[in-house]
């Protein structure tokens, strides 16, 4: 042990606090489900030295005393912050082991066997069940604005739904409104969070245009509101879409800070005019939404995405992974080592794109999204055999739902209808359905996909994503014998339709803990609201840019030492030499890049047809004697 503990001294400070017996990955001793010696010699993580808030403390305003909200605990309920977990089998990403766990002050302080602890604590019983880390889900739009209007499911009940299903953890997408910059709209969703989040959440941030102080607000962003991730449109032209020129410049800062980049991929120039083609032809309902956008459009986007982040040398992380196009572009670029991670979301692959042609108007428009859930019945196999395999490795929701009567505002135009499907309580269970139960991934590949690999690639591994001594006591109880139907009149959503209506999950949460507190047990949800602490995150995860920094190292470009050239130059058109730069590129230039000289515009005439002229004001001589005229003297006598 002494050993040990003299070579952990010489570990980077950010691990200082994992003691020499942490767990190993893939160690399998006497079978892959037994205890593990030394798993559980740890010490407490020390999260001070990664910045992370003091645990315990909120970090936002929390509910005021007074009557509890349907579904919360009431006042003075007295609940325990301390549990014991025995007798299940404990799944990381890398190993599985059979083990107790000591939960107390919202932090895991045992693992192992035989724990001594205080007299009193409330004991789970997890014997035949698996304990898994929470959920995070990393694509939420809890408050998306569309046309004066916000979706139906609010931060209470957005999270409300995700403790439900597993999920102990959120990262939800701001979308400032037109004229409104980024902190602003940072401040606006973090007022709406703290007030009601039921569990803890982070926040991306939506880059709608580009202007001259972006810069400035993505280094305020980083710095200090706890901000590494930003998303451009390559769609909604004339709204939100991005050009290329701009998403390069975009990339190459967020580069520079340490950030991720993600990116919504469909070619928005391509879909405005399918979609003004399918409206002049008559087609108003939501079929014209997935005609309007080919699975082609999504694809191509995908791979010029990755093209720009590549020449920018910026990680880039797809947002919404919809069609087998799409996705194999992003699985042969990571194959050939580019930095790029994907994200298929609840729909496309649990979903049924067929439905866009159902009779139903109002059941037909709950599953418009963008990208659209494609109607090819084998691409939801296709994703999850991609998911299993590593080329996809993270899955989100992007819960964003909207009722019928919101969906009706586009009844008679499908380009109206706000885009957003649920799916935030029911991606755990699709993903062990569609996965783990037909055998593609085992129960350490679902925790990956669902848990780990986010908080890896958004910073904040191993406080989330893990079960380990020091690290949040967010823990999912998962009876993978269990079965549910999932309905919309058991949902806990405020929408009338699901998307997944009728499927059948095997594999269900028993138990759900957020900040050591049992949120779910026996299928009653006890949730505060205004309890969701903020996650801030901080930049330069090693998990992805440990391949940009050294590919930046690599990088260097230098010119070829040769002597001047003194031998014949070819006369050319002035107007061929440089090529004045149009006047709507107005992007700050990355670093280091050398400014072209204004060039005068020499196609641009001086001469007037209005009778003035610009040098009316130069004396004119009466007559000229052109005595050697150019090309020589003409023999022409005569015209005849």
């Amino acid at each position: 042990m002494a050993g040990r503990r003299e070579a952990a001294a010489a570990l980077p400070a950010c691990f200082a606090g994992l003691g020499a017996g942490s767990p190993r990955p893939r160690q399998k001793r006497g079978g892959m489900f037994c205890s593990v010696e030394d798993a559980f010699d740890n010490k407490t993580l020390d999260f001070a030295s990664l910045g992370a808030p003091a645990r315990g403390t909120p970090a936002g305003p929390r509910r005021a005393p007074g009557p509890a909200a349907p579904g919360e605990p009431p006042d003075g309920c007295p609940q325990s912050d301390q549990l014991l977990i025995k007798g299940g089998k404990i799944v990381n990403d890398d190993q599985s082991f059979y083990a107790d766990i000591y939960v107390e002050d919202g932090v895991i302080k045992q693992i192992g066997e035989n724990l001594i602890v205080p007299g009193g604590v409330k004991t789970i019983d997890a014997y035949g069940q698996m304990v898994m880390p929470g959920g995070i889900d990393v694509h939420t739009r809890l408050q998306m604005p569309v046309m004066g209007m916000t979706s139906a499911d609010g931060f209470y009940q957005g999270t409300k739904a995700a403790l439900a299903g597993g999920t102990t953890m959120i990262i939800d997408h701001v979308c400032p409104d037109a004229g409104t910059g980024l902190l602003a709209a940072y401040e606006q969703w973090r007022g709406s969070a703290d007030s009601q989040a039921c569990c803890d959440y982070s926040l991306h941030v939506d880059v709608p245009r580009w202007h001259e102080s972006l810069k400035e607000e993505l280094e305020a962003l980083v710095k200090d509101k706890g901000v590494n991730s930003f998303l451009v449109f390559m769609a909604y032209k004339d709204k939100l879409q991005c050009t290329d020129a701009q998403m390069y410049e975009i990339f190459c800062i967020i580069r520079d800070l340490g950030a991720i980049a993600q990116v919504h991929a469909e070619n928005g120039d391509i879909i405005d005019e399918e979609q003004k083609r399918l409206l002049e032809l008559g087609i108003s309902g939501p079929e014209g939404h997935v005609l309007s956008r080919p699975e082609e459009v999504e694809a191509e986007a995908v791979y010029r995405a990755i093209t720009i982040a590549k020449q920018a040398n910026c990680p880039l992380y797809v947002t919404k992974i919809m069609s087998r196009g799409a996705a194999d572009v992003l699985a042969q670029a990571k194959r050939k080592g580019t930095v790029v991670y994907g994200e298929p979301i609840t729909a496309s692959l649990g979903a049924d794109g067929s439905h866009y042609w159902s009779k139903n108007w109002a059941k037909a428009a709950a599953f418009v999204t963008s990208p659209p859930i494609s109607p090819d019945p084998t691409t939801p196999d296709h994703l999850t055999s991609l998911l299993s395999c590593g080329d996809l490795q993270v899955t989100g929701s992007a819960h964003c739902t909207f009722t019928t009567a919101q969906k009706a505002v586009g009844k008679d135009n499908f380009t109206l209808i706000p885009e957003g499907t649920n799916g935030i309580e029911e991606r755990m269970s699709i993903i062990w359905e569609k996965c783990v139960v037909p055998g593609k991934m085992d129960e350490n590949d679902f925790v990956a996909v669902t848990s780990t690999n986010a908080a890896k690639i958004f910073n904040c591994y191993p406080r989330k994503g893990r079960i380990a001594v020091g690290a949040d006591a967010d823990l999912v109880l998962w009876n993978p014998k269990a079965t549910k139907i999932i309905s919309a009149k058991t949902h806990n959503l405020n929408v009338e339709y699901n998307i997944f209506e009728g499927t059948e999950c095997h594999g269900v949460p028993t138990v759900v803990i957020s900040q050591g507190r049992v949120v779910l047990e026996d299928g009653n949800l006890l949730v505060t609201q205004g309890s969701g602490r903020f996650i801030p995150r901080k930049t330069f995860p090693d998990f992805v840019y440990k391949r940009i920094k050294a590919r930046n190292r690599l990088a260097e470009v230098h010119g070829v030492p040769r002597g001047l050239y003194d031998g014949p130059v070819h006369d050319v058109l002035a107007s061929a030499k440089a090529v004045a730069p149009t006047p709507a590129s107005r992007i700050a230039p990355c670093a280091g890049k050398a400014q072209a000289p204004p060039v005068r515009n020499l196609h641009q005439s001086g001469f007037s047809l209005s009778g003035s002229q610009a040098d009316d004001h130069i004396a004119r001589r009466t007559a000229q004697k052109i005595i050697a005229p150019p090309g020589g003297r003409s023999n022409i006598t005569s015209l005849s």
